[in-house]
């Protein structure tokens, strides 16, 4: 839905199960026109869709692609953003560290992410940009040496050169603006503000734009802004606040670079203070012991009272070193309900949104508003809702905030 002329707001549909297009199209059908009935009766809803390798191939069929377009049409729906992080299965299964699989380096990531493209080209409204959320490149703790980090780099910018040449190609021929957003994550090859921005004026422009001076007949002014409009960011709130990055200055550095920002994901974190009382630490320690789960990494980011930060690939790594008295507060990936402040002696990051959307409000950073909630079972039982109501409740909470 459309908040003010600005903003298009939407929620992520990876919280709804299923790989093959045949589960998302019975998702959508069975949980869109409930929520557009209660967050946008009166005009379009726009669509955050998470598509699997196997759905995209599927949906990609014409006969599938043209009865979408029809339902989109007639529920006064509309597609705008896609997720094409998670490759493979997403639910009912273990992810952790396979998520970023196939990674950046790989033909397989482009050729899927390329069928993506060629399914939000045909579902675009005409009047509006589109982009696709994705992989951070690949897995920090897959690549141990220096060595073995630049072949990342060298192999996955060349994948998405290509992928920007397409975009390209694609923009001249029809006019839709695309970009592919990258998901900077803990523990992603690119996790943080810097890391973004080196990456860029490291590899990124210096491979790319002889490139596409070469294959667009481009000049060099021109290929690089040809890659900065095709190759934007998705700033997942919850990700950022993990890693103790303060969202103003990260706009401002990335804004003074040229880099723009395609979507943000907004989300909530798990965070608490440690006390240095062992007997007062006890109940925070027994509460993050009782989240421990083996679908998703929930990578815990600890904060020491000299500022330093200790990063742990996944909150039972983390768990064996609580009790070290230096480390005065923790904060873990977790995509936990938005309007919840806290939990019990946890809070969550919710102020990182009140602070994202507040400066949203002073800057038009971005067009593209996504919620992504998929933790619900952290949420005290009398509150719990079905889904469909748990994201209407989500949906409306920021739209109050952003008015």
């Amino acid at each position: 839905m459309k908040l003010s002329d600005q903003h298009h707001l939407t929620y992520c549909t990876n919280i709804h199960p299923g790989e093959s297009w045949e589960e998302v199209d019975q998702s959508l059908k069975t949980y869109v026109p409930t929520i557009k009935t209660a967050v946008a009766p009166d005009q379009p809803f726009g669509i955050g869709l998470r598509l699997s390798q196997q759905a995209g191939e599927e949906l990609a069929r014409p006969a599938d692609l043209a009865a979408f377009q029809e339902w989109l049409a007639e529920n006064n729906c509309y597609v705008f953003t896609m997720n094409g992080f998670p490759y493979g299965g997403f639910h009912r299964q273990v992810v952790k560290d396979q998520v970023h699989q196939p990674d950046w380096t790989t033909p397989e990531r482009s050729v899927y992410t390329q069928q993506m493209f060629a399914i939000l080209a045909k579902l675009l409204p005409s009047d509006m940009d589109g982009g696709i959320s994705t992989s951070p490149l690949s897995y920090k703790y897959w690549h141990a040496d220096e060595q073995a980090r630049e072949q990342v780099f060298e192999k996955s910018t060349d994948h998405l050169v290509q992928i920007v040449a397409g975009l390209y190609q694609l923009r001249q021929e029809t006019g839709k603006l695309l970009h592919l957003d990258i998901e900077p994550e803990p523990d992603g090859t690119l996790e943080d503000t810097q890391e973004v921005i080196d990456y860029f004026n490291d590899w990124l422009l210096p491979q790319g734009i002889p490139i596409l001076q070469q294959q667009l007949g481009l000049s060099p002014n021109a290929a690089e802004a040809c890659i900065k409009t095709h190759i934007q960011l998705c700033y997942d709130v919850c990700h950022f606040a993990v890693v103790y990055e303060k969202p103003k200055e990260t706009f401002q550095r990335w804004q003074e670079e040229g880099i723009r920002i395609g979507k943000i994901q907004i989300s909530a974190a798990l965070k608490a203070d440690l006390p240095s009382d062992k007997t007062d630490r006890q109940p925070v320690i027994q509460a993050f012991e009782s989240l421990v789960e083996s679908t998703y990494l929930h990578q815990v980011v600890a904060r020491q009272t000299n500022g330093q930060l200790l990063h742990y690939p996944d909150l039972p790594d983390a768990l064996k070193h609580i009790s070290k008295p230096e480390v005065t507060e923790w904060r873990t990936h977790f995509h936990v309900p938005l309007f919840v402040p806290s939990y019990g002696v946890l809070n969550s990051t919710q102020d990182a949104i009140r602070e994202v959307l507040s400066i949203l409000n002073e800057i038009p950073v971005t067009q593209h508003l996504e919620v992504e909630t998929y933790t619900w079972e952290v949420l005290p039982k009398e509150i719990q809702l079905g889904l469909d109501q748990s994201i209407i409740r989500e949906l409306e909470w920021v739209r109050n905030l952003i008015n």
